[in-house]
């Protein structure tokens, strides 16, 4: 399961105040860091390395495994 809120306390933190802010800093459309900030989406391998190499999320912490 996706946890949205780590992403998003990460990057405000990192002085980011909306997706359009965290969609500059990862260099991806505005549209994905909508969907990543809302939960629309969970981040792809390539995007979650982005995520950890800017704002120290690993994939692991953004992507829980649920108990069946």
């Amino acid at each position: 399961m996706y946890d949205r809120s780590l992403l998003i306390a990460a990057a405000r933190d990192m002085g980011d105040r909306n997706p359009s802010d965290t969609a500059r800093r990862l260099k991806v459309a505005r549209n994905t860091a909508w969907r990543l900030w809302h939960g629309h989406t969970a981040p792809s391998a390539n995007l979650a390395a982005l995520v950890e190499r800017e704002y120290g999320i690993s994939a692991r912490q953004l992507v829980k495994r649920v108990a069946a």
